[in-house]
């Protein structure tokens, strides 16, 4: 069981007895269950990180709503789908903007993170080295530059979405951009934002976040 103290900008009170809350994904730091782990965390309740190895996927894939994960379980009830797990965390611990047209900007930063992970991801499929190459460096200096001008214009004063609260959608960002910048991806360069210094300020504020940081010296 995993406890977390409450964050120090936290608005609402909550006894993590209400419920219990389990949040399955791979066992790795990363991807889209990361960002959910973040959240939950953030939110400071008990809850149970089932970490799923990789040999035990193929067994368990057919128990879950969509056949893939993040998957959180609450009370016994299941959903799937990461944006669906963060907009309801979210909502639940005031980690999401509570007015309907700021819900909504932040809920199309969490869509449109998922379309650059759609596109990097569509070059794990790609064999041949060389043209797996030329495909992500097209990506790098085509679609993922175009991608950070248009999430930078949805950035207000900062430091986070919303201002001084971080929500789920920082977190999401974070993630992501984490994935492109730590060189884990052959042929997409760990600077590929450096145009962009809001977006890497933005980084660097949930990065430094005490529980963020709290999380990760784990």
């Amino acid at each position: 069981m995993v406890r977390a103290s409450l964050r120090p900008d936290a608005r609402i009170a909550y006894d993590s007895r209400m419920a219990d809350i389990q949040l399955t994904y791979f066992d790795f730091p990363g991807g889209r269950g990361e960002d959910c782990r973040l959240c939950l965390h953030i939110a400071g309740v008990d809850w149970k990180d089932d970490r799923v190895p990789r040999g035990d996927w193929m067994d368990r894939k057919g128990k879950t709503p969509f056949g893939n994960l993040p998957v959180l379980r609450v009370d016994g009830r299941e959903i799937g789908q990461s944006n669906a797990i963060l907009a309801y965390l979210g909502r639940r611990f005031d980690l999401h903007p509570s007015d309907p047209w700021q819900a909504a900007r932040h809920e199309a930063i969490l869509n449109v993170v998922e379309e650059l992970r759609a596109k990097v991801a569509a070059t794990f499929t790609i064999e041949d080295e060389e043209e797996k190459k030329a495909a992500r460096q097209a990506l790098s200096s085509g679609y993922i530059i175009a991608w950070a001008d248009n999430v930078t214009k949805q950035l207000g004063d900062g430091p986070f979405l919303a201002g001084e609260a971080i929500n789920v959608a920082d977190l999401k960002l974070f993630i992501a951009m984490s994935w492109l910048m730590n060189g884990i991806l052959d042929h997409i360069p760990t600077d590929v934002f450096s145009g962009h210094p809001a977006l890497i300020a933005h980084h660097a504020a949930v990065k430094s976040h005490p529980k963020v940081t709290d999380w990760y010296a784990r």
